[in-house]
C-alpha cells in the first residue's frame, strides 16, 4: 500500500460535487478508464453490486456526474461536471448502468465496460473514502493502481522481454501472452521490441508515487517514538511527514497548504453570500444566520457561533456544486475548515498560521487513513464526521499553541465522542443530517480541544481508538453506512422529499418546494 499523502488521501482534492467517495471518486476512475480506451468510447456499461451502496447512491450522491466527467476527461473542480449526463450523450456515448449480483466485497465497487469500433476493455475499481480510488482489474486481470504513477501497460507474445527503468514492473502471465505493468515517473517506451497492445494511464493524485519511498512514522505511537523528548509542534510533523512523502521542499507544503486556505476562505464568502442549485433540499440559510448574528439576535455562543456560520456556509457551497475541499471528505467537508478559519480569523491570525493548523489537522488524518477509512459506505458517519472532528479538534488545540500531546489527546478525545454514529443522508442527498454532523462535529472538536488545554486526560491513546472505530465499523449493518436504507433516510417524510425531487428533476421544474 502507497503510503498515505495529505494532500491526496486528507485534505483534497479540490472539487465539486456531494460526495467524494462517490463524485472525485468516480472522476479519477473515469479518466483512467478513458485512458484505457485511448479517449475514445462509444459505449459504456456500468455495473454495480445490488449488495454494495451505489445501487441506491449513484445519482444522488454524484457517482454519475463524476464518472461522466473523468470518462470526458475533466478535473474534478470543472464547472461544467453538473452537466456531464448530457455531456456525455453529446459525445455520442451510449450508456447502460444495471445492477447485478456480483457478490463484491467493497461497498464503492465500479464495473466498467468500455467499447470503441476497434476494441473493448473492462475495469474494475473501488473507491475507498476521501476521492482515494484503487483499480482492482483489468480485462480480467488482478493487478494493483491507486493514480499515482504513470502506467504503462504492454501486452507482449511469450518471449524475450525488454527491460524497464522504471519504479516497479509487474509480469502478468496470460498463458500465450504477457501483460506488463511498468509504474514510473513518466511513461515508458519498449526500446526496440513491438508490444501487441500498449496503454498508457496518467496519474490521477496531485501527489504522485515514487520508488523506495519511505516517511518517518505512520502511527501516532510512532511518531510518538520518533519524536521522543523534542515535543516538535504537530504541524513541524506534518511538514516532515509529508517532505517525506512528496519529494517536497518545507517552503513547498507550506504553499500547497496556503493555496488550500485561499479557496477555502473564497468558498466560505460565496456561501455565505448566497447560493442557488435546484436539485437541493435546504435553501440558502447561511446568509440568515449572518444577518442575526450581527443584529445580537442570537444567543451567545462566542466563537462557536462563526464556526457555526462558517460550517453551514461551506455546506451550502457543496449543495450548489461549488467549489470545496474534501478535509478529509465532501461530507465532511466543513467541520474542520470552518472550525480553523473562524477561530484564527476571532484570534486574527493569519494564512500561515491557518495552514499550520490544517497540517496538524492532515497528519491526524494520515493516522486514521492508514488504519482505517474516511468513507462512510465503509465506517458510517464516525469515518467522515469523527475523522473530520479528531482533526479539527488537534487543528484547534495548534492554533492555541498547545503541544504535540496536547493535539494528539485532543484528537482521540473528538474521536471517542462520535463513535457510532450512523450515515443516513436524507433524501439520498448529502445535505441533512450531514449539515448537523459537521456542526456537531465542529462543535465537538472545539470542546475537546478546551478540555485538553485545561488538562483534561482523554485516557484512551489516539491509535487505539481510531482501531475501536474500525471494529465498530465492521459491526455496523451496512443498511447504516450510506446506502440510504436506514435512519432518518428511510423515514417517510425522507421519502416524500426525494420523491418531489426526482419529480421537479424530470419536469425541469423549480418552483415546487420541498417540505
Amino acid at each position: 500500500m502507497t503510503a498515505v499523502s495529505i494532500f491526496n488521501d486528507v485534505i483534497g482534492p479540490v472539487m465539486r460535487g456531494p460526495s467524494s467517495s462517490h463524485c472525485a471518486a468516480a472522476l479519477r476512475i473515469g479518466r483512467l478508464a478513458r485512458d484505457l480506451m485511448d479517449g475514445e468510447i462509444s459505449e459504456v456499461l456500468v455495473e454495480f453490486d445490488r449488495a454494495g451502496s451505489l445501487p441506491t447512491t449513484h445519482d444522488s450522491q454524484g457517482s454519475d456526474m463524476g464518472l461522466f466527467g473523468g470518462l470526458l476527461g475533466w478535473e474534478a473542480d470543472d464547472e461544467r461536471l453538473p452537466q456531464s449526463a448530457q455531456a456525455l450523450a453529446d459525445a455520442g456515448i451510449k450508456l447502460r448502468i444495471e445492477t447485478i449480483d456480483a457478490g463484491d466485497p467493497h461497498p464503492n465497487t465500479y464495473r466498467l465496460t468500455l467499447r470503441n469500433e476497434r476494441e473493448s476493455h473492462t475495469l474494475i475499481a473501488i473507491s475507498t473514502g476521501g476521492g482515494m480510488i484503487e483499480v482492482l482489474e483489468i480485462d480480467g486481470v488482478p493487478l494493483h493502481m491507486d493514480g499515482g504513477y504513470h502506467e504503462t501497460l504492454l501486452w507482449f507474445p511469450k518471449g524475450p522481454l525488454p527491460d524497464f527503468d522504471a519504479d516497479e514492473v509487474l509480469h502478468h502471465d496470460l498463458d500465450e501472452r504477457w501483460l506488463i505493468q511498468v509504474k514510473a515517473s513518466a511513461f515508458v517506451s519498449p526500446h526496440g521490441f513491438s508490444p501487441l497492445a500498449i496503454k498508457r494511464l496518467a496519474p490521477v493524485l496531485p501527489v504522485a508515487s515514487r520508488k523506495d519511498l519511505r516517511v518517518p512514522f505512520t502511527s501516532c505511537a510512532a511518531m510518538l517514538e520518533h519524536d521522543g523528548g523534542q515535543n516538535t509542534a504537530l504541524w513541524q510533523l506534518a511538514i516532515e511527514y509529508e517532505k517525506a512523502r512528496g519529494h517536497f521542499t518545507e517552503s513547498e507544503v507550506m504553499d500547497r497548504m496556503i493555496a488550500i486556505v485561499r479557496i477555502l476562505r473564497k468558498s466560505i464568502a460565496s456561501g455565505i453570500e448566497g447560493t442557488l442549485y435546484d436539485d437541493r433540499i435546504l435553501p440558502h440559510q447561511s446568509g440568515r444566520f449572518a444577518e442575526m448574528e450581527k443584529a445580537g439576535g442570537l444567543l451567545d455562543g462566542g466563537a462557536l457561533n462563526r464556526i457555526i456560520l462558517y460550517v453551514t456556509s461551506l455546506m451550502e457551497v457543496k449543495s450548489s456544486m461549488g467549489v470545496i475541499v474534501a478535509a478529509p471528505t465532501a461530507g465532511a467537508c466543513a467541520a474542520l475548515p470552518a472550525a480553523v478559519i473562524a477561530m484564527a480569523e476571532g484570534m486574527k491570525l493569519g494564512e500561515d498560521e491557518m495552514a499550520k493548523a490544517l497540517l496538524a489537522a492532515g497528519l491526524i488524518g494520515v493516522f486514521i487513513a492508514t488504519r482505517w477509512s474516511f468513507a462512510a459506505e465503509v465506517g458510517g458517519c464516525q469515518a467522515e464526521g469523527g475523522s473530520a472532528a479528531s482533526m479539527a479538534a488537534a487543528a484547534l488545540v495548534t492554533l492555541a499553541g498547545g503541544s504535540r500531546d496536547q493535539g494528539v489527546g485532543a484528537a482521540s478525545m473528538a474521536l471517542q465522542n462520535m463513535l457510532g454514529l450512523i450515515c443516513d443522508p436524507i433524501a439520498n442527498r448529502v445535505e441533512a443530517p450531514c449539515l448537523g454532523k459537521n456542526v456537531l462535529a465542529a462543535s465537538n472538536a472545539l470542546a475537546c480541544a478546551n478540555m485538553i488545554l485545561a488538562g483534561f486526560d482523554p485516557l484512551i491513546p489516539l491509535d487505539e481508538v481510531i482501531d475501536a472505530a474500525k471494529e465498530v465499523s465492521n459491526k455496523m449493518p451496512r443498511e447504516h453506512r450510506c446506502t440510504a436504507l436506514g435512519g432518518l433516510s428511510i423515514t417517510p417524510t425522507s421519502l416524500e422529499i426525494e420523491r418531489q425531487l426526482a419529480a421537479r428533476k424530470s419536469t425541469g421544474c423549480s418552483s415546487c418546494a420541498c417540505p
